[in-house]
């Protein structure tokens, strides 16, 4: 299997991984605060990535630099606003909404990397980013009309994923994953941690009744050692092979995870507009696969037969 493919397949493991996790999150932060939770869950998986890192991967060390640092610390502080902002816009605003603006960080990497970064893109890159975006808005069938306050912070909530997923292309190629990966994690859970004691009552989260209740329990669990750890760690390893414009496209397919997983194990009715919007979601992801040469023949191809219909009339 080719680096890109393989790495395409793993992070689409990642959305995978975050889809389903998405009910048991629901079911802790009703028992334990948003932030408080984001900064236990990002504390845990910091300390079992470092760990990892002492005890098997200690040679990383020698490579660690002020830049590395630096570049880590970038990383986790646009991770940390895209989890931020998406906790404080919930607030304000209903979870359809949060899902349609946070899933438009698949229409913003493409369009950051091309006025930012100044990197050209193919037809298949923009086709996969329509089709999505259509998908993401029939999945949660979105009343744009009513925008409030929420909405603008989910909306910068997408912009620090778009920025995430940027920076990690960039620098992840020049610095071991793990010890990249333990530096923007750890930011998080300090930042998080940090806002907690600000405006939560942080308190709980080393309240031992509330730790060890099964949903917070079962949840913290899954979500630092899957969702978090290995998650954070497949995407900084393999984002280097493939272009950020498709690791936007694949992480778009986490609703779509989240509406099938729901739909099993909490009940939830997936309607026929949602299904549909799924399919555009897969699709979109799909056309972005596709190597820009075979669009070429397929538009050669379509070009060809219209020109022949139209001669045919003459």
């Amino acid at each position: 299997m080719k680096p890109t493919w393989f790495a395409d397949v793993s992070l689409l493991l990642v959305a995978l991984i975050w889809g389903a996790t998405f009910v048991l999150v629901q079911n802790a932060i009703s028992f334990l605060e948003p932030l408080s939770f984001n900064a236990v869950r990002f504390t845990l998986a910091a300390i079992l990535l470092g760990f990892w890192l002492l005890l098997f991967e200690r040679q990383q060390l020698k490579m660690f630099s002020i830049k590395l640092l630096t570049s880590g610390i970038m990383i986790g502080i646009c991770l940390f606003i895209g989890y931020a902002f998406q906790t404080l816009g919930l607030v304000y605003t209903t979870s359809s909404k949060a899902g349609f603006i946070t899933g438009l960080s698949v229409v913003l990497v493409p369009l950051f990397t091309v006025l930012i970064f100044k990197h050209k893109l193919g037809v298949n890159s923009y086709l996969g980013a329509a089709a999505a975006t259509a998908g993401l808005y029939l999945l949660t069938l979105t009343d744009i009309a009513s925008l409030n306050m929420g909405d603008g912070f989910i909306l910068i909530c997408a912009v620090g994923f778009a920025f995430h997923i940027l920076m990690t292309g960039k620098y992840s190629s020049h610095y071991p994953s793990l010890l990249l990966t333990v530096v923007q994690i750890a930011t998080v859970a300090l930042l998080s941690g940090a806002l907690a004691w600000l405006f939560e009552d942080w308190k709980q989260a080393f309240n031992p009744a509330v730790l060890l209740s099964p949903e917070v329990a079962a949840a913290l669990l899954v979500t630092a050692v899957f969702a978090t750890a290995l998650a954070f760690l497949i995407q900084t390893n393999f984002q280097k092979y493939t272009s950020a414009t498709r690791v936007a496209l694949i992480f778009a397919m986490e609703p779509v995870f989240a509406a099938i997983t729901g739909y099993f194990w909490a009940g939830d009715r997936l309607s026929y507009s949602a299904a549909l919007g799924c399919l555009f979601i897969f699709l979109g992801m799909v056309a972005a696969e596709l190597p820009s040469s075979v669009l070429d023949r397929w538009r050669k191809k379509f070009n060809l037969h219209v020109k022949k219909g139209a001669d045919s009339e003459v």
